[in-house]
């Protein structure tokens, strides 16, 4: 039986850098000699692809290599399942996770790379105020521990102002790594949206056209921002009131999104015509077409000669069947009446990328939500997002935001479902900021905290946010609901509508991992070897410690997990037999047989599609007769993969 260490590759998250390596000896083998890279042989193999001028063109700024790296360097956390804050833990497939994003990314490659088809995330824009994500990350977990204040250490959040001579650079390596990890998450037809406003959409453009490639820019949509002129400049009477939204794809020419349904309001029937609602359109030819020639209205007589989008044969079509709309006046144009039902077999209306959306109002709706108090600054309008979600997400997709701030994009998500009865995904991250009592711009965020005796963080503000929004929702459901009943439209089950819809998440948060690493004392030597006996961290639930294999063997953070009494003993299925644990802390040599056996047949009837592996405390044997005899058993019985912690 191979013991799980924290150094093995089962217990860690996706080491890019080695997938990389494989990728490339896969394609190069010749290129490889004696494990290592010989750039000679590769530049060869790659002939004149390989640029080595001095001066290339491409962004470039001061610590662009160490970001790059940040990004491949596996993450030694975890995340811990949080049921208490959670809302519908059982039944949910939505995920809130409290912790640094760039961890966090990193965590999730195995499970869900290749899986989103949507990502939106609202980064901190460069304004030169107080910059909370730090770019010290030797120890990034013990980072995030000092940093959110759950161990002493002090770390302070740096200024990034304009003054400090790596304004844009800070930012840049802040944004690059979590832009590297995010793509690999994406679906091959999926989209990331990232919303900036004119300080660093250059920047954002450059850094996203290396990691994602320009041939996959999709759009920079344009949104504005506000209306009223308020707080103009004296100096030069100019408003600016539009920001925009930054859209790359894994591959652009998959991207496909859902279009703009066609508004009936433009169609009417004045005419009682027994073909239904029309409206009138154009005649004229829109392109560079040489087709003029005279119409005739065949009872007034009246011509009219213009460049035609039809052929004469076909207007003469066009007017026997009624089409043809002639003016009262010989000066008029003549226009087609086009019916509804015309328009059946065509495509959508295309999306533009010119919105208008009002950030005063999703301020008003968001001081709705948390009972008039203005909890957050700047809140992105929810119609915007909504938007986003409608028209690049359906069906069961999953959506994630990694900067999820006020969790608004968990509100679009729950209303567009609300809205179509789809099974879309969210997936947030925050960080669990502090709020600081002295700072005025965050007083009121801290009252609302201590209201409702939560933690003074953002993310307990993002939770309450979903919570509440969620209850919004489910509310206005059940009145349209109930107006449907009333109105008899009778194919509308107003229960199983509820039931579908999903309002719920659970929380996770980020922490180190269960698995003890090996950190010897030189100056107390036999303490250490006595405390490494128990490989497990002390406090750790079998939760934490289930939730940590299925992360780190691939499997979705919300796959079932089922718990049966065998021989005594608690053993859990994760994933439909995916996994199988037993995780208890005393496991002597005439249990193991009727635990084994238990566990086999308790397989035997999940039947999993894929292998299994099979997991249990190593601390828990009483001797190595025990522990062997547990894995000579399941041997037998075809399961091979077993493995102690």
């Amino acid at each position: 039986m191979k013991e799980l260490t924290a150094a093995d590759p089962e217990v860690q998250s996706t080491d890019i850098l080695a997938e990389n390596i494989d990728h490339l000896k896969a394609l190069f083998p010749e290129a490889f000699t004696e494990g290592m890279i010989d750039f000679e042989v590769l530049k060869q193999l790659l002939g004149g692809a390989v640029d080595e001028r001095d001066e290339k063109y491409g962004l470039n700024w001061y610590g662009k290599r160490r970001a790059r790296q940040l990004a491949l360097a596996p993450s030694t956390g975890t995340l811990r399942p949080c049921p208490e804050e959670s809302v519908d833990w059982d039944t949910t497939q939505n995920l809130v996770i409290e912790g640094d994003n760039l961890e966090v990314l990193k965590l999730l490659q195995k499970s869900y790379a290749g899986k989103v088809k949507l990502m939106y995330i609202d980064p901190p824009y460069n304004t030169g105020r107080d910059f909370v994500y730090p770019d010290n990350f030797q120890d990034n977990i013990q980072n995030y521990m000092e940093l959110t204040g759950q161990v002493e250490g002090g770390r302070k959040i740096s200024s990034n102002t304009e003054a400090s001579g790596r304004f844009h650079t800070d930012w840049l390596n802040m944004i690059y790594p979590r832009l590297k990890l995010a793509r690999n998450l994406l679906r091959e037809d999926g989209v990331l949206m990232v919303s900036v406003d004119e300080g660093e959409i250059h920047n954002l453009k450059g850094a996203m056209c290396e990691i994602f490639g320009d041939e996959n820019l999709v759009a920079t949509f344009v949104w504005e921002t506000k209306q009223a002129a308020r707080g103009v400049p004296p100096t030069n009477l100019l408003m600016e009131n539009h920001e925009y939204i930054v859209c790359f794809a894994r591959s652009a020419g998959k991207v496909r999104f859902r279009g703009l349904d066609r508004d009936e309001t433009d169609f009417a029937n004045p005419d009682n015509d027994p073909r239904g609602l029309w409206r009138s359109e154009s005649m004229k030819a829109t392109g560079k077409q040489d087709n003029y020639f005279d119409i005739v209205d065949p009872k007034a007589g009246h011509r009219f000669h213009a460049n035609w989008a039809f052929s004469p044969a076909t207007v003469k079509t066009m007017i026997r069947d009624g089409l043809v709309l002639f003016p009262p006046v010989p000066d008029g144009v003549p226009r087609q009446k086009k019916f509804l039902d015309s328009y059946t077999n065509e495509t959508k209306a295309a999306v533009t990328s010119l919105r208008w959306h009002s950030t005063e109002t999703s301020t008003k709706q968001l001081m709705e939500l948390f009972d008039g108090e203005k909890v957050f600054d700047f809140p992105k309008p929810l119609s915007l997002i909504q938007y986003l979600c409608d028209q690049a997400a359906g069906e069961d997709d999953i959506v994630l935001d990694f900067f999820a701030g006020s969790g608004i994009t968990a509100h679009a998500v729950m209303s567009c479902n609300a809205a179509d009865r789809a099974r879309r995904r969210f997936i947030l991250v925050q960080l669990p900021e502090p709020l600081d009592p002295e700072n005025k711009d965050q007083k009121t965020a801290v009252d609302f905290c201590d209201k409702l005796k939560k933690p003074r963080n953002i993310a307990e503000l993002t939770k309450e946010r979903i919570r509440r929004a969620g209850d919004q929702i489910a509310g206005e459901t059940a009145i349209s609901a109930k107006a449907r009943k009333n109105n008899r439209f009778d194919d509308f089950a107003p229960s199983q509508g509820l039931q579908k819809l999903d309002l719920g998440f659970r929380v996770f948060k980020l922490d180190s991992s269960n698995i003890q690493a090996w950190d010897p004392d030189r100056d107390n030597l036999d303490q250490t070897l006595f405390h490494s006996v128990e490989h497990l961290k002390a406090g750790r639930t079998e939760m934490d410690i289930l939730y940590e294999l299925l992360l780190k063997l691939g499997l979705d953070l919300c796959v079932p997990i089922e718990q049966k009494r065998i021989a005594g003993k608690a053993a859990h299925s994760v994933g439909a037999g995916v996994l199988m644990a037993c995780l208890a802390e005393k496991i002597t040599r005439d249990e193991v047989e009727p635990l084994v056996l238990g566990i086999v047949e308790w397989h035997k009837a999940l039947a999993p599609a894929g292998d299994t592996t099979c997991v249990f405390r190593d601390s828990a044997f009483v001797d190595d007769v025990a522990k062997t005899n547990l894995a000579a058993i399941f041997q037998q019985y075809g399961l091979t993969n077993v493995r102690s912690l």
